[in-house]
């Protein structure tokens, strides 16, 4: 069995919730993958929910190859119909059937005869690294291997559209490793819509990264291009980059007391016209702790490597032994060399 020729997904959905509106436009192009990341609640589970059927417009339209799915009020089209599949978190097989069953449920559904169902179910198991497991049942499988079985069960249903809900969250570092290779490789040329809080599954699987908060697009691109000029404090935190707000002064970035400068070109140029304003993008890890500007300590985070200092002025990482000599409250100073300063104009979209 094989995916049927990519399709264009054309969506606009507003859907009203009791603290804000969810209004977000999406548009994917055959066979693109467009990865969507936010914090908790901002609005992406809304969104797939309404790209899957399962959440009712109250605004909009979804259309796929323009083949209208859902027109709000009067438009909706039931989940089974559309043509699209939604991979969640827990890969929800049936239990009481065997592995070939499951993979083979979508295409006997849809009347593909039994043998012809079993014989693909089986060639799409030895796609995703499982030959020879078809009669085990979902309670003989590791975590890593019923998602991969849900990944051949949702594959071989031939969607047009497949939407991703954070597929990996619930597996372990490297099992994730390998499902992210693997889903890279069965989903090249399908169109795809994946939800994900991690910037490496963004970069391994998506074209296109889109970024939510409270319910709307504050900024979208290609992925790297997204990661590393973030437009908001919340798509920096996601490319794991800290970012200020300030004014170009003397060819440099100013906030304040704190003054960066930095060697690469772009940034330069940008810098070069005093008082308009400029974002500075930096890691943590860069940053020197006792140079450069005066601040105050506001409090202390750890991290896996080492504990984050947020100060009024920025932020820098350092050893623990280090911050064993830092407290709230404790006058500091922070600088960034300027090797590892970008800038960057603020986004009008995310202003």
């Amino acid at each position: 069995m094989t995916i049927p020729d990519a399709a264009e997904l054309r969506a606009h959905i507003a859907v009203r919730r009791r603290d804000f509106i969810v209004d977000i436009a999406l548009d994917v192009a055959p066979g693109e993958t467009v990865a969507v990341m936010g914090r908790s609640g901002a609005g992406k589970s809304t969104l797939l929910g309404a790209l899957a059927g399962l959440t009712p417009l109250d605004e909009g339209e979804i259309s796929v190859d323009g083949r209208v799915l859902d027109r709000a009020p009067r438009v909706r089209t039931a989940p089974m119909e559309r043509g699209i599949v939604l991979l969640g978190q827990e890969a929800r097989l049936f239990p009481h059937l065997t592995v070939r069953e499951n993979v083979a449920f979508g295409p006997r559904s849809a009347g593909v005869p039994a043998s012809a169902a079993r014989s693909g179910a089986d060639d799409w198991l030895a796609r995703v690294g499982l030959p020879g497991m078809g009669d085990r049942r979902p309670a003989q499988l590791s975590g890593g291997e019923q998602q991969r079985v849900a990944v051949a069960r949702a594959l071989a249903a031939e969607p047009r559209v497949v939407l991703l809900d954070e597929p990996l969250v619930a597996l372990d570092a490297v099992t994730a490793s390998e499902i992210r290779a693997m889903l890279s490789e069965r989903l090249a040329g399908v169109t795809t819509v994946a939800v994900t809080h991690d910037a490496i599954d963004a970069a391994a699987l998506a074209d296109r990264l889109v970024i939510v908060e409270r319910g709307r697009v504050t900024q979208e691109g290609p992925v790297r291009d997204v990661l590393s000029a973030p437009a908001t404090d919340v798509a920096a935190r996601i490319a794991g980059l800290e970012r200020l707000e300030g004014v170009a002064r003397g060819g440099a970035f100013v906030r304040g007391e704190l003054r960066l400068e930095s060697t690469d070109a772009v940034s330069r140029g940008l810098a070069a016209v005093d008082g308009i304003p400029l974002v500075a993008v930096y890691r943590a890890v860069d940053a020197r702790l006792g140079e450069g500007a005066p601040a105050t300590v506001i409090h202390l985070e750890s991290t896996p490597t080492g504990v984050r200092v947020v100060t009024n002025a920025g932020v820098v990482e350092v050893a623990p032994s280090v911050a064993a000599g830092v407290s709230v409250g404790m006058p500091v100073r922070i600088g960034v060399p300027a090797d590892a300063v970008r800038f960057s104009r603020p986004s009008v979209d995310a202003a």
